[in-house]
Protein backbone atom coordinates (compact mmCIF):
# COMPACT_ATOMS: atom_id res chain seq x y z
CA UNK A 1 0.00 0.00 0.00
CA UNK A 2 3.13 2.67 1.02
CA UNK A 3 4.52 1.54 -2.38
CA UNK A 4 2.84 2.85 -4.98
CA UNK A 5 1.71 6.41 -2.70
CA UNK A 6 5.37 6.95 -2.68
CA UNK A 7 5.68 6.20 -6.12
CA UNK A 8 3.07 8.51 -6.67
CA UNK A 9 4.42 11.36 -4.20
CA UNK A 10 8.04 11.06 -6.12
CA UNK A 11 6.52 11.34 -9.38
CA UNK A 12 4.84 14.64 -8.84
CA UNK A 13 7.77 15.97 -7.04
CA UNK A 14 9.83 14.90 -9.92
CA UNK A 15 7.43 16.70 -12.23
CA UNK A 16 7.25 19.53 -10.27
CA UNK A 17 10.64 19.80 -10.44
CA UNK A 18 10.74 20.09 -14.13
CA UNK A 19 8.30 22.01 -15.09
CA UNK A 20 8.56 25.64 -14.97
CA UNK A 21 7.61 27.34 -11.82
CA UNK A 22 3.44 28.72 -12.04
CA UNK A 23 2.77 32.16 -13.70
CA UNK A 24 -0.86 31.22 -13.28
CA UNK A 25 -3.54 29.64 -11.71
CA UNK A 26 -4.42 28.01 -14.94
CA UNK A 27 -0.57 25.93 -14.01
CA UNK A 28 -1.79 24.81 -10.16
CA UNK A 29 -4.64 23.41 -11.86
CA UNK A 30 -2.98 20.97 -14.52
CA UNK A 31 -1.25 19.91 -11.64
CA UNK A 32 -4.26 19.32 -9.32
CA UNK A 33 -5.33 17.28 -12.48
CA UNK A 34 -2.66 15.10 -12.71
CA UNK A 35 -1.96 14.54 -9.02
CA UNK A 36 -5.86 13.27 -9.34
CA UNK A 37 -5.22 11.11 -11.91
CA UNK A 38 -2.47 9.28 -10.41
CA UNK A 39 -4.24 8.73 -7.23
CA UNK A 40 -6.94 6.88 -9.10
CA UNK A 41 -4.43 5.39 -11.19
CA UNK A 42 -2.58 3.89 -7.68
CA UNK A 43 -6.49 2.89 -6.82
CA UNK A 44 -6.62 1.01 -9.84
CA UNK A 45 -3.26 -0.95 -9.37
CA UNK A 46 -4.17 -1.67 -5.24
CA UNK A 47 -7.13 -3.49 -6.76
CA UNK A 48 -5.29 -5.04 -9.36
CA UNK A 49 -2.99 -6.15 -6.64
CA UNK A 50 -5.35 -7.53 -4.47
CA UNK A 51 -7.26 -9.52 -7.08
CA UNK A 52 -4.29 -11.18 -8.37
CA UNK A 53 -3.36 -12.26 -4.58
CA UNK A 54 -6.70 -13.61 -4.30
CA UNK A 55 -6.09 -15.69 -7.50
CA UNK A 56 -3.33 -17.07 -6.51
CA UNK A 57 -4.67 -18.06 -3.49
CA UNK A 58 -7.59 -19.62 -5.05
CA UNK A 59 -5.06 -21.01 -7.30
CA UNK A 60 -3.23 -22.99 -4.55
CA UNK A 61 -6.25 -23.92 -3.02
CA UNK A 62 -7.73 -25.54 -6.26
CA UNK A 63 -3.99 -27.18 -6.57
CA UNK A 64 -4.18 -28.83 -3.34
CA UNK A 65 -7.18 -30.38 -3.88
CA UNK A 66 -6.82 -31.30 -7.48
CA UNK A 67 -3.82 -33.40 -5.94
CA UNK A 68 -5.92 -34.83 -3.29
CA UNK A 69 -8.48 -36.37 -5.93
CA UNK A 70 -5.68 -37.29 -7.63
CA UNK A 71 -4.05 -39.70 -4.67
CA UNK A 72 -7.74 -40.17 -3.94
CA UNK A 73 -7.93 -41.64 -8.20
CA UNK A 74 -5.01 -43.29 -8.05
CA UNK A 75 -5.86 -45.54 -4.74
CA UNK A 76 -9.23 -46.30 -6.42
CA UNK A 77 -7.49 -46.98 -9.74
CA UNK A 78 -5.36 -49.24 -7.76
CA UNK A 79 -7.85 -51.16 -5.83
CA UNK A 80 -10.03 -51.57 -8.85
CA UNK A 81 -7.20 -52.92 -10.89
CA UNK A 82 -6.31 -55.54 -8.21
CA UNK A 83 -10.17 -56.79 -8.39
CA UNK A 84 -10.50 -57.05 -12.18
CA UNK A 85 -6.92 -59.21 -12.26
CA UNK A 86 -8.35 -60.81 -8.92
CA UNK A 87 -12.13 -61.65 -11.32
CA UNK A 88 -9.99 -62.29 -14.11
CA UNK A 89 -8.01 -64.97 -12.23
CA UNK A 90 -11.02 -66.37 -10.82
CA UNK A 91 -13.21 -66.33 -14.14
CA UNK A 92 -9.76 -68.43 -15.82
CA UNK A 93 -10.19 -70.78 -13.43
CA UNK A 94 -13.99 -71.51 -13.77
CA UNK A 95 -13.31 -71.85 -17.43
CA UNK A 96 -10.38 -74.62 -16.73
CA UNK A 97 -13.51 -76.30 -14.83
CA UNK A 98 -15.52 -75.86 -17.46
CA UNK A 99 -13.25 -76.69 -20.09
CA UNK A 100 -12.72 -80.31 -18.00
CA UNK A 101 -16.21 -81.07 -17.46
CA UNK A 102 -16.70 -80.64 -21.42
CA UNK A 103 -13.78 -82.36 -22.23
CA UNK A 104 -15.10 -85.80 -19.97
CA UNK A 105 -18.57 -84.85 -21.33
CA UNK A 106 -17.29 -85.08 -25.17
CA UNK A 107 -15.56 -88.51 -23.86
CA UNK A 108 -18.60 -90.22 -22.17
CA UNK A 109 -20.24 -89.05 -25.80
CA UNK A 110 -17.74 -90.33 -27.93
CA UNK A 111 -17.38 -93.58 -25.65
CA UNK A 112 -21.25 -94.17 -26.06
CA UNK A 113 -21.12 -92.90 -29.62
CA UNK A 114 -18.50 -95.31 -30.72
CA UNK A 115 -20.51 -98.10 -28.43
CA UNK A 116 -23.38 -97.22 -30.70
CA UNK A 117 -21.62 -97.48 -34.13
CA UNK A 118 -19.78 -100.52 -33.42
CA UNK A 119 -23.47 -102.03 -32.37
CA UNK A 120 -24.90 -100.83 -35.60
CA UNK A 121 -22.24 -101.56 -37.56
CA UNK A 122 -22.61 -105.38 -36.20
CA UNK A 123 -26.38 -105.02 -36.61
CA UNK A 124 -25.80 -103.97 -40.26
CA UNK A 125 -22.97 -106.80 -40.92
CA UNK A 126 -25.44 -109.84 -39.60
CA UNK A 127 -28.26 -107.89 -41.49
CA UNK A 128 -26.25 -107.83 -44.76
CA UNK A 129 -24.69 -111.62 -44.36
CA UNK A 130 -28.50 -112.60 -43.93
CA UNK A 131 -29.39 -110.80 -46.94
CA UNK A 132 -26.61 -112.18 -48.90
CA UNK A 133 -27.66 -115.97 -47.61
CA UNK A 134 -31.10 -115.33 -48.59
CA UNK A 135 -30.27 -113.65 -51.96
CA UNK A 136 -28.16 -116.11 -52.85
CA UNK A 137 -29.47 -119.82 -51.75
CA UNK A 138 -30.19 -121.13 -54.76
CA UNK A 139 -28.68 -124.98 -54.62
CA UNK A 140 -25.66 -123.96 -56.77
CA UNK A 141 -22.60 -125.76 -55.17
CA UNK A 142 -20.16 -125.62 -58.41
CA UNK A 143 -16.96 -124.44 -58.59
CA UNK A 144 -14.26 -124.23 -61.76
CA UNK A 145 -11.38 -126.04 -61.83
CA UNK A 146 -9.81 -125.98 -65.13
CA UNK A 147 -10.70 -125.07 -68.75
CA UNK A 148 -10.67 -128.14 -70.47
CA UNK A 149 -11.06 -127.47 -74.10
CA UNK A 150 -11.50 -124.57 -77.15
CA UNK A 151 -14.09 -125.06 -80.25
CA UNK A 152 -13.76 -122.34 -82.68
CA UNK A 153 -17.67 -122.26 -83.68
CA UNK A 154 -17.41 -119.71 -86.31
CA UNK A 155 -14.50 -116.90 -87.64
CA UNK A 156 -15.90 -113.33 -88.57
CA UNK A 157 -13.55 -110.23 -89.65
CA UNK A 158 -15.13 -108.06 -86.63
CA UNK A 159 -12.61 -108.37 -84.10
CA UNK A 160 -15.29 -106.87 -81.62
CA UNK A 161 -18.53 -108.49 -80.52
CA UNK A 162 -20.41 -110.95 -78.14
CA UNK A 163 -22.68 -114.15 -79.12
CA UNK A 164 -24.51 -115.79 -76.26
CA UNK A 165 -27.85 -118.57 -76.07
CA UNK A 166 -30.48 -117.56 -73.77
CA UNK A 167 -28.83 -118.54 -70.25
CA UNK A 168 -32.01 -119.87 -68.96
CA UNK A 169 -34.52 -120.82 -71.79
CA UNK A 170 -34.38 -124.16 -73.27
CA UNK A 171 -34.74 -122.30 -76.66
CA UNK A 172 -31.55 -122.88 -79.49
CA UNK A 173 -31.53 -119.78 -81.00
CA UNK A 174 -28.24 -118.02 -81.19
CA UNK A 175 -27.83 -114.72 -81.17
CA UNK A 176 -24.64 -112.64 -83.11
CA UNK A 177 -24.32 -109.20 -81.72
CA UNK A 178 -21.27 -107.73 -84.13
CA UNK A 179 -19.02 -104.87 -82.92
CA UNK A 180 -18.98 -102.58 -79.81
CA UNK A 181 -21.74 -100.04 -81.25
CA UNK A 182 -24.44 -101.42 -82.72
CA UNK A 183 -28.14 -101.87 -82.98
CA UNK A 184 -28.70 -104.72 -84.89
CA UNK A 185 -28.97 -108.27 -83.61
CA UNK A 186 -28.63 -111.45 -85.55
CA UNK A 187 -31.13 -114.36 -84.84
CA UNK A 188 -29.83 -117.65 -85.71
CA UNK A 189 -32.29 -120.50 -85.61
CA UNK A 190 -29.97 -122.50 -83.94
CA UNK A 191 -26.21 -123.50 -83.93
CA UNK A 192 -25.93 -125.47 -86.96
CA UNK A 193 -27.97 -122.44 -88.65
CA UNK A 194 -25.20 -120.00 -87.28
CA UNK A 195 -22.22 -122.54 -88.42
CA UNK A 196 -23.44 -123.22 -91.83
CA UNK A 197 -24.81 -119.74 -93.85
CA UNK A 198 -26.53 -121.80 -96.29
CA UNK A 199 -29.00 -122.81 -94.18
CA UNK A 200 -32.46 -121.87 -94.80
CA UNK A 201 -34.46 -120.21 -93.78
CA UNK A 202 -31.01 -117.20 -92.83
CA UNK A 203 -31.34 -115.34 -89.69
CA UNK A 204 -33.29 -113.13 -89.04
CA UNK A 205 -32.53 -109.57 -88.56
CA UNK A 206 -33.66 -107.21 -85.48
CA UNK A 207 -33.20 -103.62 -85.77
CA UNK A 208 -33.34 -102.25 -81.87
CA UNK A 209 -34.64 -98.90 -80.83
CA UNK A 210 -31.68 -97.95 -78.96
CA UNK A 211 -27.98 -99.16 -80.11
CA UNK A 212 -25.50 -100.88 -77.31
CA UNK A 213 -22.25 -99.84 -75.69
CA UNK A 214 -19.35 -102.21 -75.27
CA UNK A 215 -19.54 -106.28 -76.12
CA UNK A 216 -21.36 -106.91 -72.17
CA UNK A 217 -24.44 -108.02 -73.88
CA UNK A 218 -26.84 -111.08 -72.56
CA UNK A 219 -30.33 -112.71 -73.06
CA UNK A 220 -32.12 -113.92 -70.07
CA UNK A 221 -35.69 -115.06 -70.22
CA UNK A 222 -35.90 -113.52 -73.95
CA UNK A 223 -34.86 -110.08 -73.21
CA UNK A 224 -32.02 -108.27 -74.45
CA UNK A 225 -30.15 -106.35 -71.26
CA UNK A 226 -27.31 -104.20 -72.74
CA UNK A 227 -25.70 -101.06 -71.95
CA UNK A 228 -27.48 -98.33 -73.65
CA UNK A 229 -24.86 -96.07 -75.92
CA UNK A 230 -24.13 -92.18 -75.11
CA UNK A 231 -24.94 -93.16 -71.39
CA UNK A 232 -22.23 -93.40 -68.56
CA UNK A 233 -24.78 -96.24 -66.69
CA UNK A 234 -28.08 -96.79 -68.42
CA UNK A 235 -29.01 -100.01 -68.63
CA UNK A 236 -31.99 -101.33 -70.93
CA UNK A 237 -34.30 -104.36 -71.16
CA UNK A 238 -35.39 -105.16 -74.69
CA UNK A 239 -38.11 -107.30 -75.56
CA UNK A 240 -36.82 -109.52 -78.65
CA UNK A 241 -40.45 -110.19 -79.39
CA UNK A 242 -42.29 -106.80 -79.62
CA UNK A 243 -38.77 -104.83 -80.58
CA UNK A 244 -39.44 -102.72 -77.60
CA UNK A 245 -38.00 -100.95 -74.86
CA UNK A 246 -39.52 -102.77 -71.30
CA UNK A 247 -37.72 -101.19 -68.75
CA UNK A 248 -34.81 -99.25 -67.75
CA UNK A 249 -32.03 -98.60 -64.91
CA UNK A 250 -29.34 -96.30 -63.69
CA UNK A 251 -26.69 -98.20 -62.32
CA UNK A 252 -25.22 -96.28 -59.18
CA UNK A 253 -21.71 -94.96 -58.03
CA UNK A 254 -19.34 -94.57 -60.79
CA UNK A 255 -20.56 -97.39 -62.69
CA UNK A 256 -19.51 -96.59 -66.87
CA UNK A 257 -17.10 -93.55 -65.72
CA UNK A 258 -14.11 -95.75 -66.75
CA UNK A 259 -13.55 -98.89 -68.62
CA UNK A 260 -14.41 -102.10 -66.66
CA UNK A 261 -11.18 -103.78 -68.45
CA UNK A 262 -7.86 -102.50 -69.31
CA UNK A 263 -7.85 -104.95 -72.20
CA UNK A 264 -10.97 -104.19 -73.63
CA UNK A 265 -11.04 -100.63 -74.66
CA UNK A 266 -15.12 -99.84 -75.32
CA UNK A 267 -16.90 -101.87 -72.38
CA UNK A 268 -17.78 -99.92 -70.11
CA UNK A 269 -20.32 -101.99 -68.47
CA UNK A 270 -20.35 -106.37 -68.42
CA UNK A 271 -23.10 -107.79 -68.08
CA UNK A 272 -23.11 -111.62 -67.01
CA UNK A 273 -26.06 -114.21 -65.88
CA UNK A 274 -25.38 -117.51 -64.17
CA UNK A 275 -27.53 -119.72 -61.74
CA UNK A 276 -28.47 -116.87 -59.61
CA UNK A 277 -29.44 -114.71 -62.28
CA UNK A 278 -28.62 -111.40 -63.55
CA UNK A 279 -25.08 -109.44 -62.16
CA UNK A 280 -23.35 -106.36 -63.33
CA UNK A 281 -19.80 -105.60 -63.70
CA UNK A 282 -18.41 -102.08 -63.39
CA UNK A 283 -16.09 -99.50 -62.11
CA UNK A 284 -16.68 -97.93 -58.87
CA UNK A 285 -16.93 -94.54 -57.35
CA UNK A 286 -13.37 -92.26 -57.49
CA UNK A 287 -12.73 -93.63 -53.91
CA UNK A 288 -12.78 -97.11 -55.33
CA UNK A 289 -11.26 -96.05 -58.61
CA UNK A 290 -9.20 -99.21 -60.23
CA UNK A 291 -11.37 -102.20 -58.69
CA UNK A 292 -13.98 -103.79 -60.02
CA UNK A 293 -17.71 -103.48 -58.96
CA UNK A 294 -20.20 -106.43 -58.40
CA UNK A 295 -23.98 -105.54 -58.56
CA UNK A 296 -26.52 -108.24 -58.18
CA UNK A 297 -29.93 -106.86 -60.42
CA UNK A 298 -32.86 -108.13 -59.83
CA UNK A 299 -34.38 -108.75 -63.78
CA UNK A 300 -37.93 -108.16 -63.61
CA UNK A 301 -38.00 -104.86 -62.17
CA UNK A 302 -34.43 -103.69 -62.66
CA UNK A 303 -33.66 -103.13 -58.92
CA UNK A 304 -30.42 -103.33 -57.50
CA UNK A 305 -30.57 -106.10 -55.08
CA UNK A 306 -27.13 -105.30 -53.60
CA UNK A 307 -23.39 -104.28 -54.35
CA UNK A 308 -19.79 -105.35 -53.40
CA UNK A 309 -16.44 -103.96 -54.26
CA UNK A 310 -14.32 -106.47 -54.53
CA UNK A 311 -10.55 -106.92 -54.53
CA UNK A 312 -9.92 -107.50 -58.44
CA UNK A 313 -8.05 -104.84 -60.58
CA UNK A 314 -9.09 -103.45 -63.71
CA UNK A 315 -5.67 -103.35 -64.31
CA UNK A 316 -4.29 -105.55 -67.08
CA UNK A 317 -8.00 -107.31 -67.25
CA UNK A 318 -10.16 -108.51 -70.21
CA UNK A 319 -12.73 -110.06 -69.51
CA UNK A 320 -15.06 -111.69 -66.64
CA UNK A 321 -17.93 -114.10 -66.24
CA UNK A 322 -19.99 -115.25 -62.81
CA UNK A 323 -20.56 -119.26 -62.10
CA UNK A 324 -22.73 -119.78 -58.71
CA UNK A 325 -22.32 -116.46 -57.97
CA UNK A 326 -18.69 -116.55 -57.65
CA UNK A 327 -16.88 -113.80 -59.89
CA UNK A 328 -13.93 -114.76 -62.33
CA UNK A 329 -11.68 -112.57 -63.59
CA UNK A 330 -9.22 -112.85 -66.72
CA UNK A 331 -6.21 -110.94 -67.28
CA UNK A 332 -3.98 -111.22 -69.76
CA UNK A 333 -0.43 -108.98 -69.01
CA UNK A 334 0.34 -106.62 -72.02
CA UNK A 335 -3.41 -107.82 -73.71
CA UNK A 336 -1.27 -110.74 -75.51
CA UNK A 337 -1.50 -113.71 -73.19
CA UNK A 338 -1.03 -115.82 -71.22
CA UNK A 339 -4.79 -115.32 -70.32
CA UNK A 340 -5.38 -116.45 -66.91
CA UNK A 341 -7.95 -116.21 -63.51
CA UNK A 342 -5.88 -114.61 -61.22
CA UNK A 343 -8.54 -113.04 -58.82
CA UNK A 344 -11.60 -114.65 -57.42
CA UNK A 345 -14.34 -113.11 -55.33
CA UNK A 346 -17.00 -114.59 -53.89
CA UNK A 347 -19.52 -113.01 -51.79
CA UNK A 348 -20.57 -115.87 -49.19
CA UNK A 349 -16.61 -116.38 -48.94
CA UNK A 350 -17.14 -120.30 -49.62
CA UNK A 351 -14.21 -120.27 -51.77
CA UNK A 352 -11.07 -118.31 -52.48
CA UNK A 353 -8.33 -118.13 -54.88
CA UNK A 354 -5.91 -120.63 -52.31
CA UNK A 355 -8.86 -122.93 -53.20
CA UNK A 356 -8.35 -122.83 -57.01
CA UNK A 357 -5.61 -124.66 -58.69
CA UNK A 358 -3.70 -121.85 -61.98
CA UNK A 359 -6.85 -121.33 -64.16
CA UNK A 360 -5.30 -120.77 -67.60
CA UNK A 361 -7.39 -120.68 -71.01
CA UNK A 362 -5.29 -121.96 -73.73
CA UNK A 363 -3.25 -119.72 -75.34
CA UNK A 364 -4.86 -117.08 -77.60
CA UNK A 365 -2.73 -114.34 -80.22
CA UNK A 366 -5.21 -111.46 -78.71
CA UNK A 367 -7.44 -111.15 -75.35
CA UNK A 368 -10.68 -111.97 -75.40
CA UNK A 369 -13.79 -108.92 -75.97
CA UNK A 370 -15.86 -111.04 -73.93
CA UNK A 371 -16.50 -114.28 -72.17
CA UNK A 372 -19.47 -115.13 -70.64
CA UNK A 373 -20.88 -118.49 -68.89
CA UNK A 374 -24.30 -120.59 -69.90
CA UNK A 375 -25.89 -121.60 -66.96
CA UNK A 376 -27.74 -124.01 -68.77
CA UNK A 377 -24.92 -125.47 -71.07
CA UNK A 378 -22.02 -125.27 -68.49
CA UNK A 379 -19.58 -123.87 -70.90
CA UNK A 380 -18.39 -120.26 -71.73
CA UNK A 381 -18.98 -118.49 -74.91
CA UNK A 382 -16.32 -115.97 -76.09
CA UNK A 383 -14.94 -113.74 -78.77
CA UNK A 384 -11.35 -113.42 -79.47
CA UNK A 385 -9.87 -111.61 -82.53
CA UNK A 386 -12.61 -112.33 -84.53
CA UNK A 387 -13.29 -115.66 -83.35
CA UNK A 388 -16.39 -117.42 -81.96
CA UNK A 389 -14.91 -119.47 -78.99
CA UNK A 390 -16.24 -122.27 -76.47
CA UNK A 391 -14.53 -123.15 -73.62
CA UNK A 392 -15.54 -126.84 -71.89
CA UNK A 393 -15.16 -126.27 -68.17
CA UNK A 394 -14.13 -128.80 -65.39
CA UNK A 395 -16.09 -128.31 -62.32
CA UNK A 396 -16.63 -129.80 -58.91
CA UNK A 397 -18.38 -129.46 -55.88
CA UNK A 398 -17.46 -127.06 -53.27
CA UNK A 399 -17.76 -126.98 -49.79
CA UNK A 400 -21.66 -126.46 -48.53
CA UNK A 401 -21.47 -123.07 -46.56
CA UNK A 402 -21.81 -124.01 -42.49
Amino acid sequence: MLAPRQASDFLVLFLAAFLPPPHCAQDAAVVHYIYQRFQVLEQGLQKCTQATRAYIQDFREFSKNISVMLGRCLTHTSEFKSAVNNLALRVEHAQREVDYLEYLREADMCIESEDKMLAEKLVQEAEDEKKIRTLLNASCDNMLMGIKSLKIVKKTMDRDGSWMKDAVSNSPKVYFLIGSRNNTVWEFANMRALLEDSTKPGPRKLILTHSWQGTGQVIYKGFLFFHNQGTPNEIIKYNLQKRTVEDRMLLPGGAGRALVYQHSPSTYIDLAVDEYGLWAIHSGPPGIHGYLVLTKIEPGTLGMEHSWVTPCKSQEAEAAFLLCGVLYVVYSFGGHGPHRITCVYDPRGTISEEDLPNLFFPRRPRSHSMIHYNARDKQLYAWNDGNQIIYKLQIKRKQPLE
